[in-house]
């Protein structure tokens, strides 16, 4: 008996032992792929769908990112068919080919990429593991989801989200064909249905046997129907049906996705910030509603913001609550246009203005420095013009960001080669902190920080890309500088 006990107990140690070995094997595997430039091709050409993210191995967000994906590719590698997640150093040398390809800008970029990487579409989904999941999930079905009774409409339509839903006699046919294209093609950005019969759907004529694809919204008329099939023309419909006449910009997160449409529109977009629960406003905001109406269609799109959540666009526009209620409209060449203190009875006369070209352009600047006695000397919007251009010095300006750390580097080695030219009238070095100042100027190509540009006083132009010292900075002034200037300063120095 003690032996087929010890016998037993041998037999229950080595099958926890497997079950220890089993667990940790299946902890360390990893569900998501890894792939490069090796067998990325290779890979991506065996899958109808796959989902991969274009990371760099420094950056944060990636690597918060990384559990939530990882945790999201081990239970999609369960889904019936498996669905693969992959991730992609496209910071490597090796790879760089490949993200360029892909239009690869930022860290993670996720993509996903169907029939063997012949379609490719931004990943616009959570980033947190579940909804990773549903997202993916919903992304890896039809484009399209056919509506059978109210209750498959009331669940996919909601009423807080666009929805465009066809309606047809059959599904088959031109039309038909021509609505599931449009479907695959904008699937990320909407939810599509197509139904046999009109009366399963909550709103519009029930009677009506198709072609037609209706359009759901939470905002203005909540519906609205399109009969003409042609892909281009039912591609336009949805995108400028799926933008309020005037997006609202609180603290909704139901609200965010309009407000992201919104700024991501080829428009101008006109922007009036206001305290929404303030006495009188409901007048300045159904004037500003007449307005949109009156210019729909016309390059301008329309935003009211509540002042409580737009904290973020006060800074970067340099507006203060104590301007409100104000309008500000920018351009898509980076032009802005404010009016601010406005009254309900402004705003028509001032956007009338603005469209005919009448109204000045708007430029965000410090304040100017009341003093101004350090090497490097500090530039403004409102100063640059005087400082820069009007000077009749040669000017070395760095654009900087303050939480740019090479910017911080930089710094010193800029106050060094200041100090090397204290004596010489004729050299300036100066500095702009880009984040809180418009720049003006086009001469000025400014997409990353620092960036340092040398203007000579006779006015040529020349970006410095040279090595960060001081001796290197130096001698980049020598060789640009004004000849004929640093002449005459030298004889005015004899």
């Amino acid at each position: 008996m003690a032996r087929s006990v010890s016998i037993w107990l041998a037999l229950a140690a080595i099958v926890c032992s497997l079950t220890v070995i089993s667990a940790e094997e299946s902890e360390s595997k990893e569900f998501v792929l890894t792939l490069d430039h090796s067998n990325f091709t290779d890979t991506v050409s065996k899958q109808d769908f796959i989902v991969v993210e274009f990371y760099a191995p420094w950056c944060g967000h990636c690597k918060n990112l990384a559990p939530e994906y990882e945790k999201a590719a081990s239970i999609l590698s369960k889904h019936d068919p498996p669905i693969f997640l992959a991730k992609f150093d496209a910071n490597d040398d090796a790879n760089k080919e490949l993200a360029s390809k892909y239009e690869i800008k930022g860290y993670p970029t996720l993509k996903i990429l169907r029939n063997g990487g012949k379609n490719v579409q931004e990943y616009k989904g959570p980033r947190e593991a579940d909804g990773i999941v549903e997202y993916v999930k919903k992304q890896s079905g039809p484009a399209s989801a056919e509506i059978k009774s109210a209750e498959d409409a009331s669940n996919l339509i909601g009423d807080k989200k666009i929805v465009v839903v066809g309606i047809f006699p059959k599904f088959s046919g031109e039309e038909f064909e021509s609505y599931i294209a449009l479907a695959e093609k904008l699937r990320s950005d909407y939810e599509f249905g197509h139904t046999l019969d009109a009366k399963h759907l909550p709103r519009g004529e029930s009677s009506v046997t198709g072609p037609v694809v209706r359009l759901f919204k939470p905002f203005d008329e909540l519906f609205v129907d399109l009969k003409d099939f042609n892909l281009e023309a039912l591609e336009k419909f949805v995108e400028e049906s799926s933008i309020p006449i005037v997006t609202l910009f609180d603290n909704d997160p139901s609200n965010h996705p309009f407000v992201i449409k919104f700024y991501n529109s080829p428009n101008a977009k006109a922007m009036l910030f206001a305290n929404l629960s303030a006495e009188g406003v409901d007048s300045v905001k159904s004037k500003y509603r007449e307005v949109a109406e009156q210019y729909k269609g016309q390059g301008v799109s329309f935003l009211l913001g509540d002042v409580e959540a737009s904290q973020g666009a006060f800074q970067y526009f340099g507006i203060q609550e104590s301007q409100v209620p104000l309008i500000i409209v920018q351009n898509n060449d980076g032009k802005k246009y404010l009016k601010p203190n406005l009254e309900a009875d402004h705003i028509a006369p001032w956007v009338k203005d603005y469209k005919e070209g009448k109204v000045p352009p708007y430029v965000k600047s410090e304040p100017i420095p009341e003093e101004n006695n350090e090497p490097v000397k500090v530039v403004v919007a409102d100063t640059l013009e005087d400082m820069v251009f009007k000077s009749g010095k040669n000017v070395l300006l760095e654009f900087y960001a303050p939480w740019c750390g090479h910017c911080k580097k930089l710094a010193p080695i800029l106050d060094e080669v200041a100090v090397h030219y204290e004596k010489d009238a004729k050299v300036l070095i100066a500095k702009l902190d880009a984040t809180a100042n418009d720049i003006a100027d086009e001469n000025f190509d400014v997409k990353g920080y620092p960036t340092v540009y040398f203007r000579s006083a006779n006015g040529n132009i020349t970006p410095y890309e040279g090595d960060r010292s001081k001796e290197d900075i130096i001698d980049f002034i020598e060789k640009n500088r004004d000849k004929a200037v640093h002449q005459e300063s030298a004889k005015d120095e004899l």
